[in-house]
């Protein structure tokens, strides 16, 4: 009796913080939060309003060039059966 009676005040004097368990949004910041897109910029914004892109910052992909290669660019979502028995014999 007395050990559930102390568990009970044990209880009551723990709280869940709720901020804590909650996602961080603007609306639960300050003023000057901006959460974003987890994006880098790529440029800045001018006094007047506008927005300068410099080309520093923008993502650069390098593509191979693929002329004379065998392979294809696209893999069907149908295959062609292929030969189990081919395929079992040079495994083992």
């Amino acid at each position: 009796m007395a050990l559930g009676l102390l568990l009970g005040i044990g209880r009551t004097w723990r709280r869940k913080r709720t901020s804590s368990l909650d996602i961080l949004t603007s609306k639960r910041a300050d003023k000057n939060y901006y959460k974003g897109k987890n994006c880098k910029p790529t440029g800045f914004h001018t006094r007047k309003g506008g927005y300068v892109v410099v080309q520093e910052r923008l993502p650069n992909y390098v593509v191979p060039d693929l002329t004379n290669f065998k392979l294809k660019p696209y893999v069907s979502q149908c295959p062609i059966e292929a030969k189990i028995a081919e395929a079992s014999s040079s495994a083992k």
